[in-house]
């Protein structure tokens, strides 16, 4: 698992507004060791950490971050990820028109 721009960014956060780790550990009911897995990429975050986080920041782009490094979790090694993303664009866009 490598470092994505997630969890650079939420390191980021929590040094710029100088937090301890152990303080966000605490608001995910998590450990210590196991938050610092989150931000050197070595472990996921969950959906509803990542919930959490975005409020305790007030940063709604947190969850947009998390979202594009699984999509690109997803696609990185595939053979035609361009075209995979052109194919689900095409289809969110007639998802949303259908709701």
């Amino acid at each position: 698992m490598t470092k994505s721009n997630f969890n650079e960014y939420l390191k980021s956060q929590r040094e710029l507004n100088k937090i301890p780790q152990r303080q966000l550990a605490n608001l995910l009911d998590i450990d210590t060791p196991m938050y610092s897995r989150i931000e050197r990429g070595e472990r996921k975050a969950k959906r509803e950490q990542v919930i959490a986080l975005g409020k305790f920041f007030h940063d709604d782009n947190l969850l947009n971050l998390w979202l594009a490094d699984k999509v690109l979790d997803t696609l990185a090694y595939e053979e035609n990820p361009e075209e995979i993303l052109t194919l689900v664009s095409e289809q969110l866009v007639e998802y949303g028109s259908n709701r």
